[in-house]
């Protein structure tokens, strides 16, 4: 793995990108300037550019989150999210028609067309965790508890994602209450990175891809599956986990994936 101070180095060998956008292109607050720079760059340069976030609900909520901070529409056309792949199986009653809802109410828009079909937990075919409950958001401990009984169904996680940065707050993702589930024997169906199915809807097998992201489990991994060249974003989700760039290669070796290039910050 070694140091990518420019992407300008280095873009002229794909014809893809794959981007991450919570850590890489904002942290949940405002965009960061220099990775918008990057990407206008890439833009003029007539590459594809995909945005591709765990983000629990569809592609356009999140488009419209990203307006909101005043990133412009142009770079807009790509936006794929792990909501989107799983509002489609959803609607389309593949885990079954009824489900119960896990998660805050401003993630009900990823079952919008079939929200007749929302039930309680005991009456529900399976569970759809797009997150956690506004009242328990801190406390794993809760849903350990919540759903002991109900590990007979299968939860369907719509954010594989563990944690992210609000700023400088961390915040527990869907992720997290999944990997209580599964401790507690339950059986889970990811939708999103690491997993294959998500990057079907991102490019065809004759391009050569670049994947940029700052979470190792989910983004670093997810390219590593698919065996895409990536970069390492350091200054996101685990920039708690490491002191110098010196310590990289154990952060890694400790997730189990690797990396061709790393930056502190996406940028051109």
């Amino acid at each position: 793995m070694r140091e990518l101070n420019h992407l300008s180095e280095i873009y002229k060998n794909y014809d893809t990108f794959i981007i991450d956008l919570w850590g890489v292109i904002h942290n949940g607050i405002a965009v960061h300037p220099k990775a918008i720079v990057a990407i206008e760059q890439l833009k003029n340069n007539s590459k594809k550019i995909v945005f591709l976030s765990n983000a629990p609900r569809p592609s356009l909520k999140v488009v419209n989150f990203l307006l909101k901070m005043n990133m412009e529409r142009k770079y807009l056309s790509n936006v794929i999210t792990s909501g989107e792949a799983a509002m489609h199986a959803i609607n389309k009653n593949q885990f079954g028609k009824t489900f119960f809802h896990l998660g805050p109410p401003r993630d009900s828009s990823v079952f919008e067309k079939v929200r007749d079909n929302k039930t309680d937990l005991e009456n529900c075919d399976f569970i759809l965790c797009t997150g956690l409950f506004d009242e328990h958001e801190n406390d794993l401990e809760y849903y350990k508890n919540y759903l002991k009984k109900f590990v007979s169904k299968k939860l369907v996680c719509t954010n594989p994602d563990l944690t992210v940065h609000r700023g400088k707050e961390e915040e527990l993702c869907a992720g997290s209450v999944a990997k209580v589930f599964e401790e507690i024997g339950g059986e889970v169906i990811y939708f999103g990175k690491p997993h294959k199915e998500v990057y079907k809807m991102c490019f065809n097998s004759n391009e050569k891809v670049l994947a940029i992201g700052d979470n190792l489990r989910t983004d670093i991994k997810g390219a590593n599956n698919l065996n895409l060249d990536c970069i390492f974003i350091t200054n996101g989700v685990h920039r708690g986990e490491y002191k110098d760039t010196s310590e990289l290669d154990i952060l890694l070796k400790k997730y189990k994936v690797s990396a061709d290039f790393y930056q502190k910050e996406f940028q051109w």
